[in-house]
């Protein structure tokens, strides 16, 4: 099922070359940050709406906040572990054993065309181990000029374009240019949160460059009542670059460049705050567009990138024991992705290849004592390499079958002697290089009768342990206040998935969706309680070893409904509800309560008005066997208006809106400790295109 959610936030930008799909591939949800999106749903928030605002937008997903920055996505109510992220197909990896640093943070809302989500099993063709789903961002390419005119006014993707789809002489045209500059600035009164960005395109039939810097600063945020929360403040500087050239009519060559830090950053959930995490994102690729009755594109991309984040915990006063704690990621990688189509069949076949090095270690300096020393992640070295296959299959009476499955082998070495043993000392006997098969496959069945459409789906998968579940050593969690401690003998997780929606749409004015997914697992991971160890972090509760149980299971629902009252009002509802149980039948950490969000969409000529409730039910099915704490329910009232309208040759859109409007003081179940939201919070914004 294909849920398509616009945000534009600069419309005179082109899109990029591949971003306007001929055909569609497992894909669930898309949100598109960037392009010309008339007729369609728009942020009524615009560019200064962070990357997590925008992931939060779709509908399997949540945010673990830490802070006001950096929030871990989660897909299906489950966390890093058990989903892929990756950027423009790119695998990379946090460097923060504390997940301070999740994949999107390190790119921009300036520098994204669009977001895209796959539900469950059925994943991205990079993705691997993706059991609750995957997410891939997708950059902002210029993309070459067609006609004289942008890609997006043809409606076409020139990348995809094959005999089927455009003819081979539309390629032969006049070299014709343009060059579109946008800037845009935006202010927020909780936090004094300041975003300032500005990025330009240049494109031609043969060339094309786009390339943007954007920084946002932020003080400490209020809560509702206006107390302030200390340590949420932080900045963060991006840039970018892209270039693409055509070396020949059918051959493209594609180079993308991605740097990124973020500097005092506070999280006031946590024990220690960040004073750099910073990001060197690079990658080179080759497309070749073919005119054959079978072959569509071939796509080989080799990429790396090289993450340092740096936690300090100099900033916090009475601290006991000053650590410092340095982690570092490099990570390097091929894919190869070939689409083809012939009869009623849309075929993808992917190839790819990552090695991955993740370093961590931890510095403590106890008064009067002399500095304790240990590795936290040791240098572990993974090497990936699978093989993906996806096949939609478009059947009579609007039918279709999609179909996807890779495997994949996987090596890992501990590459510094130092943690390795450590580590052996509770796992005797243990080796320091480790093997591992994994796997997925998935179907899923849709069908349209009439006003209805419904899809129906099945999968299996597993995922080998991360670094953190497998190598971590004293890996301190200020969720439940244990140290955790990797185990090498864990076993693969794997999960049986199945899912259902049912749309009812009996007009074009009104329709109604449900649907629903749920998760068995096997060999589940998760830490477990060692009475035998102590705890080396202060105030720690005790220790924490990963382990296997022998199954869990999570299941997931959510109801929509839509109604176009008048042609100038809308309104929206949605309620979801999750449930999670491990094998004693205890809840998993970290799972939904009941969530529920309704809004009236009041849209006149260029004037758009958005009024919107959502909130929580009372957390009744937490945690307390792995340290989660009751929430109360919530619910908070957003007021937004949009104005667009054009200046000369200028492209000009103004926002404005007030967010919690009722300065309501609260904390969501994902809230790390409980931390608190934002009180009420005025912004404005304005984007201009010339």
């Amino acid at each position: 099922m294909l849920n398509i959610l616009y945000i534009s936030f600069l419309p005179l930008l082109p899109l990029p070359s591949d971003s306007v799909a001929t055909k569609t591939h497992n894909i669930d949800e898309v949100v598109v940050i960037s392009g010309r999106t008339e007729g369609q749903k728009r942020s009524i928030k615009g560019q200064v709406a962070s990357i997590d605002e925008h992931i939060g937008e779709l509908s399997h997903v949540n945010l673990v906040r830490r802070g006001s920055y950096a929030w871990e996505p989660v897909v299906n109510n489950m966390a890093t572990e058990r989903v892929s992220t990756t950027i423009d197909g790119m695998k990379i990896f946090y460097a923060c054993t504390d997940k301070m640093d999740p994949v999107t943070s390190y790119v921009e809302s300036g520098n994204l065309q669009s977001i895209s989500l796959n539900s469950g099993l059925s994943g991205n063709p990079q993705s691997t181990g993706n059991i609750g789903g995957s997410l891939d961002l997708k950059l902002k390419k210029a993309g070459f000029m067609e006609l004289g005119i942008r890609n997006e006014e043809l409606g076409i993707d020139t990348l995809s374009a094959n005999s089927h789809s455009i003819p081979h002489s539309s390629f032969h045209i006049p070299h014709s240019s343009f060059l579109i500059p946008n800037f845009t600035t935006g202010y927020e009164a909780n936090g004094h949160l300041q975003v300032y960005g500005a990025d330009a395109a240049y494109s031609s039939h043969s060339f094309y460059a786009n390339g943007g810097v954007f920084y946002r600063h932020a003080d400490n945020y209020k809560q509702g009542g206006g107390e302030e929360v200390n340590f949420s403040q932080f900045q963060k500087l991006n840039a970018f670059a892209n270039l693409g050239a055509r070396l020949a009519e059918d051959h493209i060559l594609e180079g993308t460049f991605i740097y990124d830090r973020a500097s005092d950053v506070g999280y006031p959930a946590l024990n220690m705050d960040v004073s750099k995490a910073e990001a060197f994102i690079t990658s080179l690729s080759y497309k070749r567009l073919f005119h054959h009755p079978v072959l569509n594109t071939w796509e080989t991309k080799v990429y790396y990138n090289h993450i340092v984040h740096i936690m300090d915990d100099t900033t916090r006063p009475d601290v006991e024991i000053h650590m410092d704690m340095p982690g570092k990621s490099w990570t390097s990688g091929i894919y190869s992705l070939l689409s083809a189509s012939k009869g009623s069949h849309d075929v993808q076949l992917n190839y790819d290849l990552y090695y991955n090095r993740l370093f961590a270690d931890m510095t403590m300096y106890p008064g009067g004592a002399a500095p304790m020393y240990m590795v936290t992640w040791p240098d572990v070295g993974t090497l990936n390499t699978g093989v993906a296959i996806s096949d939609v299959v478009s059947l009579p009476h609007q039918q279709k079958v999609k179909l996807s499955a890779k495997v994949a082998q996987q090596w890992q070495k501990l590459n510094d002697e130092e943690g390795y043993h450590s580590l052996s000392v509770f796992f005797p006997g243990m080796k320091d290089a480790y093997y591992q098969t994994i796997g997925r496959v998935a179907a899923n069945y849709e069908a349209r009768v009439k006003e209805y459409t419904l899809n129906l789906g099945a999968g299996w998968g597993s995922r080998a342990p991360t670094v953190t579940e497998a190598y971590g050593y004293y890996l301190n969690n200020t969720f439940d206040q244990y140290d955790y401690i990797g185990n090498p003998r864990l076993k693969n997780e794997s999960a049986i998935e199945v899912n259902a929606a049912v749309k009812w749409q009996p007009s074009s004015l009104l329709s109604f969706n449900v649907d629903a997914n749920a998760f068995f697992f096997y060999n589940y991971i998760i830490g477990q309680f060692e009475n035998r160890l102590s705890a080396m972090t202060v105030g720690a509760e005790g220790v924490k070893v990963y382990g296997n149980i022998d199954h869990a299971t999570i299941f997931n629902t959510s109801f929509t409904a839509q109604y176009h009252v008048l042609p100038w009002l809308s309104w929206t509802g949605k309620v979801n509800y999750a449930i999670g149980r491990d094998a004693d039948s205890d809840p998993l950490p970290l799972i939904s309560p009941l969530a529920y969000a309704t809004s009236l969409d009041f849209a006149w000529s260029r004037f758009q008005v958005r009024a919107e409730v959502n909130g929580n039910a009372r957390q009744v099915n937490y945690a307390p066997k792995y340290g989660e704490t009751e929430t109360a329910e919530y619910a908070i009232v957003n007021l937004n208006t949009q104005y667009t309208f054009s200046l000369n040759n200028a492209h000009l859109t103004l926002r404005a809106g007030v967010e919690n409007l009722l300065d309501r003081r609260y904390s969501t179940y994902s809230d790390w400790c409980n931390i608190p939201q934002k009180g009420r919070n005025v912004y404005v914004n304005v984007s201009v295109g010339l």
